[in-house]
């Protein structure tokens, strides 16, 4: 996980999983317009997982 990948994950979460694929982007766009705080977490979660 890159240092600007967690910069674009804390600014914009969606823009930072666009590399992950189509169903965490969808993912972490529900959580975001959820909250932004879920939707930060999401995407961290989502940039941590090493699979």
């Amino acid at each position: 996980m890159s240092f600007w990948r967690v910069v674009l994950a804390i600014l914009f979460p969606p823009l930072s999983v666009i590399g992950k694929g189509c169903g965490s982007v969808l993912i972490v766009l529900l959580l975001t317009l959820c909250g932004w705080v879920p939707g930060v977490i999401g995407a961290l979660v989502i940039l941590n997982n090493t699979n």
